[in-house]
């Protein structure tokens, strides 16, 4: 039995069924030993994403349930298996770290493949670790398919989100200037961020070549609505510089590119970025936004308000 290790039984949200969130239930279950490749973390802040809820919404496998849901938390490692590491070197009893791509996140403890498990830097808190790796990178991989580099200028439709405004900081770091689409009350978070505000609505186009006379050389689409496409589709001309991952069904009927976690090409690509992203978030060139946290048993509230897609900033369930 690896040390430290007690048996402990864990909390976790479920979904029993798919299609509605009333489905989720808060249940105990026995925290299984780590085995070697293993670690157990004690859950800190479980992060947020609409994946998750996407997830249980629109699920058809019902072998597959119950379903645990959550992709990423943060916490304090409680046990290791024999002779494991952590992905970012070593890892001891009580040591902070953030997990990233896991099942069953909502929890206030997890046993998980030590390969997703990596160092939190201190430069973050629990609740901005648990929400680091899936908007961004997310945001790495937008910005790797369209092949945003130094000088250019590119547009981004949803920038006041979460995945749009981690590619804000990291375009900042390409040397890439974006001209971003939000909502009249969060224009000043696309500015804080570094990028050029314009409102989304009818004359979209114009006021984004208002802001980049040059053009955009690129289109990155987190929102997915019919203007976002249609207006990326009238700017940019090289479809390969088009991305979404929000409209993949207007991906396939106009030939441009949507990319999705579950997609071996994407998850593959994002499991590369980790390390580095975490580093960038341990310089302070990468910040998380926070809006709120929650504790874990109002987990279906703080999925409300995720799910009403204004919660001003990430989310986190505190065990």
């Amino acid at each position: 039995m690896p040390a430290a290790f007690n048996g402990a039984v864990a909390k976790r949200w479920v979904a029993t069924r798919y299609g509605d969130l009333d489905g989720l239930e808060l249940q105990e279950v026995e925290l299984p030993a780590p085995g070697p490749g293993e670690v157990t973390i004690s859950v800190r802040a479980a992060g947020m994403n609409p994946a998750d809820y996407k997830r249980v919404l629109q699920g058809t496998d019902t072998s597959a349930l119950p379903h645990p849901v959550g992709f990423e938390v943060a916490g304090e490692l409680t046990a290791l298996g024999e002779g494991t590491e952590i992905a970012s070197g070593r890892g001891s009893i009580g040591d902070r770290v953030l997990a990233f791509r896991i099942s069953g996140g909502y929890a206030s403890a997890v046993t998980v493949p030590a390969k997703d498990v990596f160092a939190l830097p201190d430069a973050l808190d629990f609740p901005e670790g648990a929400n680091l790796l899936l908007a961004g990178c997310t945001a790495a991989e937008m910005l790797h398919v369209t092949g945003a580099r130094a000088g250019e200028t590119i547009l981004v439709h949803g920038a006041s989100g979460a995945v749009g405004v981690s590619v804000l900081q990291q375009a900042r770091q390409l040397g890439v200037t974006v001209i971003g689409t939000a909502g009249e009350h969060n224009l000043d978070v696309v500015r804080r961020f570094g990028g050029e505000a314009v409102t989304y609505g009818p004359g979209l186009a114009d006021r984004v070549r208002e802001a980049a006379p040059e053009g955009v050389a690129a289109a990155l689409d987190t929102v997915g609505t019919d203007e976002a496409v249609d207006v990326s589709l009238e700017l940019v001309a090289d479809r390969s510089r088009i991305v979404t991952v929000a409209a993949p069904a207007r991906a396939k009927q106009d030939g441009f590119r949507a990319i999705g976690g579950a997609m071996p090409e994407s998850a593959a690509y994002r499991d590369r970025v980790r390390a580095d992203l975490i580093a960038m978030a341990g310089r302070g060139d990468l910040v998380v936004p926070m809006a709120r946290t929650f504790p874990l048993d109002q987990g279906r509230e703080a999925l409300d308000l995720l799910q009403s897609q204004h919660p001003g900033g990430k989310l986190a369930l505190i065990p």
